[in-house]
């Protein structure tokens, strides 16, 4: 049976900020398995693989599927205030169109925002996002992979039971990629920094602005 934690990692204390905007920019130090509020550790995972590799397992309190942390990837959370509630797919447009001019000065090409919440290169995943809304406040969750191997992804989670219209049935290994995979090494500490930035606290009225506008 697999023991499932509460979720306690670095950007937990942004979800009640008071700050306009507020964001946690991090790098995992070892293997986590996340499920979305909504998922099941018995039809989402590989029990089998998960619990002979004792990995981690945590519920947070956003949708979406069921993602993986290692320090591969880059895990990124944006609060934000707001006395309107809108359409979720306003939010994950602006945040992840800061996150692409990021990854754009760095000479990534061909990104684009597919599905409700995603970024990809081309027709692959890089980046997926969730969102968990409480009465004027949102957070704004994602994962980028920097450098994992699809097969790991593929090992501990299963196909999930809701996937966008662009994956059409395909396997992880044919819809996930990274940034290393197609071809771009770019430091991570570098990278978090420069995501950090777009967040700042001396950029937040802009960033409070296009959210709310």
């Amino acid at each position: 049976m697999i023991n499932i934690q509460k979720y306690i990692l670095p950007d937990l204390d942004i979800m009640d900020s008071t700050e306009a905007v507020s964001a946690c920019v991090w790098q995992p130090d070892r293997t986590y398995l996340v499920l979305g509020q909504s998922n099941k550790a018995e039809t989402s995972l590989d029990m089998v693989a998960v619990l002979a590799d004792q990995i981690t397992v945590m519920k947070r309190p956003s949708g979406g599927e069921t993602v993986i942390l290692t320090p591969n990837t880059i895990v990124i959370a944006v609060s934000f205030a707001t006395e309107t509630l809108k359409n979720p797919r306003a939010y994950f447009h602006t945040i992840n169109e800061s996150i692409m001019a990021v990854l754009a000065q760095h000479g990534v090409k061909n990104l684009l925002q597919k599905g409700i919440s995603d970024i990809a290169i081309g027709e692959k995943k890089i980046l997926g996002s969730s969102i968990y809304r409480k009465p004027k406040r949102v957070l704004y969750h994602a994962v980028l992979n920097m450098a994992e191997d699809i097969s790991i992804i593929a090992k501990y989670i299963r196909h999930p039971a809701k996937e966008p219209d662009y994956r059409q049935g395909r396997s992880h290994a044919e819809f996930v990629t990274s940034l290393m995979a197609e071809g771009y090494e770019i430091h991570i500490e570098h990278l978090m920094a420069e995501i950090r930035e777009r967040f700042a606290p001396e950029n937040n009225g802009a960033m409070a602005v296009l959210l709310n506008g």
